[in-house]
């Protein structure tokens, strides 16, 4: 058995040889709350150690599009209760479906994906424990990543007899093709240390300091122009996977419309001034 799983499946409940999940506390799956600028999503199934299912899957990105729609919201961060991020899709779900029926479900799954690349606002993940499968796809999607020490990521479904082909779309172009196929298909986990080493991770610090490191960069972000953070993003993800000429002109042409704007104008002033700027345009 690969290493961690035996600690990965003991925490889970056993009847009749088979997984299932405690009795439901009538509690949200994901908890969407605001503090100021900043939305926060928390990943709220700890005792099935933040696993996917249908209804978490839903409310994440019901959570997502909820914030990316707050005007008074500037940056979203996903963090999660319990002791770790997410170890994937729950494995009481890969059963008595047609194929139909899980290529609409493994769409469900991986929504989040190409959510958080369409959101206009800068989406961070704070992770801690296991960050798995599809756990890790949602951190790889995520734009920023903070970590504790004790993360571990991994494209971990080879190991079930499944593969982590949703988490490969970020993860290939976060790290290549080799690298990724290497961590598809050997469904290794690496520490946190690795992690930042192949530009999965931003910073790693002590598990005790993750919340207060996650929400000093959100601060931070919170503290910039939103319309600038919004081109920005947009500029980055639309011109990765466009020829190199075709995508300094479009990195261009966004830049030259951003310096036509009113933000543009007011935070050249305010430096200038040795004053903090007031954004009007979000």
């Amino acid at each position: 058995m690969p290493p961690c799983l035996n600690e990965i499946e003991n925490s889970l409940h056993f009847k009749g040889g088979t997984v299932s999940e405690p009795d439901e506390l009538n509690e949200p799956n994901v908890i969407v709350e605001k503090e100021g600028a900043i939305g926060l999503i928390t990943l709220n199934r700890p005792q099935e150690m933040n696993t996917f299912n249908i209804p978490f899957a839903r409310e994440l990105n019901d959570g997502l599009m909820a914030l990316e729609n707050d005007p008074e919201v500037r940056v979203v961060v996903i963090q999660a209760n319990g002791k770790h991020f997410s170890t994937g899709i729950s494995l009481l779900e890969f059963k008595n479906k047609t194929p139909l029926e899980y290529q609409r479900f493994i769409r469900k799954m991986d929504e989040h994906n190409i959510t958080i690349a369409h959101m206009k606002k800068p989406v961070i993940a704070s992770v801690k424990g296991y960050c798995l499968a599809n756990g890790a796809g949602l951190s790889f999607a995520c734009d920023l990543t903070v970590a504790a020490e004790d993360a571990k990521f991994g494209t971990t479904a080879i190991n079930v007899g499944l593969i982590c082909l949703g988490p490969t779309a970020p993860l290939t172009r976060l790290v290549g093709r080799k690298k990724a196929l290497e961590m598809v298909l050997t469904g290794d986990m690496i520490p946190a240390t690795e992690a930042l080493r192949l530009g999965l991770v931003n910073k790693i610090v002590p598990r005790e300091q993750l919340e207060e490191a996650t929400m000093e960069l959100a601060r931070k972000l919170a503290s910039k122009s939103p319309l600038a953070l919004q081109t920005g993003k947009k500029g980055i993800y639309t011109s990765a996977d466009m020829p190199y000429e075709k995508g300094v002109e479009l990195l261009g042409g966004l830049f030259a419309a951003l310096c036509a704007t009113e933000d543009a104008e007011a935070g050249v002033k305010a430096f200038l001034a040795k004053k903090p700027p007031e954004w009007k345009e979000r």
